[in-house]
């Protein structure tokens, strides 16, 4: 007798693919939908001015101040809600202007070769030779600290590997079949690009994409936390930390940004790794036969 999934008895998640009814699945989900929920609510549900120093100073959590408060007197709950809106959107604009770009050239590269493709692979290869974090930090230290020099920044280190990952599925995508029939049928070279090659590698794209959430906002957080980023007194996680460890003793200033850093980091690794499983016919078969 099969034995089904008890998951899948309740509500909406009978409708979802087995891959999405796994536990890391749904935990990741809901981490991700209460931030972005947290996010968008922040003026409602943040209790006091995050910027607003009315509080006592270096109070440690309890009840009227859930977070405690940091060393002017703000409340850390508040800074930390509205820290997501503003950690958040950089880091999905980041990754969203990573793949634009990244596989746009990628994707050139692969289709057209030649010229093309040595140029653009090898200005890849300049930017893989140094360190992430050592050219992040180089590229914002010389356009001056700010947080849109930081994005900018992480933008300059992230593309590479979204250019990469496409240059190699449109090499393996150009010379099949329905490619080379739409040529011979007269499309051109970028309607072949776009309706041919684009929809048959945005799957590993996107799950690239997903994974690289996490690591964007950690290196996004890394510049503030270095002085590279958000200046005071934006409520920015990164920032948040490093004020945190001018007081170390007090060790809820620098804990509750850290944690909020770490749940969106793990949120969109979980869900990254379920859009993995689910693209992957043998992994989402595997999923299946587990789950009868």
């Amino acid at each position: 007798m099969r034995r089904r999934d008890p998951l899948a008895r309740k509500g909406l998640l009978r409708r979802l693919p087995e891959a999405w009814r796994q536990p890391l699945a749904v935990v990741g989900g809901v981490l991700a939908v209460a931030w972005v929920v947290i996010a968008l609510a922040a003026p409602w549900l943040a209790p006091h001015d995050p910027l607003a120093q009315e509080l006592p100073r270096l109070a440690p959590p309890g009840p009227g101040h859930w977070f405690g408060t940091d060393q002017l007197g703000r409340d850390i709950l508040s800074r930390v809600m509205y820290g997501a809106r503003v950690s958040i959107p950089l880091t999905l604009l980041l990754v969203a202007l990573s793949v634009l770009i990244g596989g746009l050239l990628g994707a050139i590269a692969g289709y057209f070769g030649r010229w093309a493709d040595e140029t653009i692979m090898r200005l890849a290869d300049l930017v893989f030779a140094f360190p992430t974090v050592i050219l992040a930090m180089v590229v914002a230290a010389a356009l001056g600290a700010s947080l849109g020099n930081a994005v900018l920044a992480v933008l300059v280190v992230a593309w590479p590997a979204y250019a990469r990952v496409t240059r190699g599925l449109v090499l393996g995508v150009r010379e099949r079949e329905f490619v080379l029939s739409g040529r011979l049928l007269g499309f051109s070279v970028w309607r072949s690009l776009r309706v041919d090659v684009l929809p048959n590698v945005t799957g590993p794209v996107l799950v690239l994409a997903t994974l690289d959430i996490g690591t964007a906002l950690l290196l996004l957080s890394g510049l503030s936390f270095l002085g590279l980023g958000a200046k005071p007194p934006s409520p920015e996680w990164g920032a948040m930390v490093a004020s945190g460890v001018e007081v170390f003793d007090s060790w809820w200033v620098a804990t509750f940004p850290g944690l909020a850093i770490l749940t969106v980091v793990l949120a969109f690794n979980f869900l990254g790794d379920t859009l993995r499983d689910a693209l992957d016919p043998r992994t989402a078969r595997a999923i299946k036969e587990r789950a009868l």
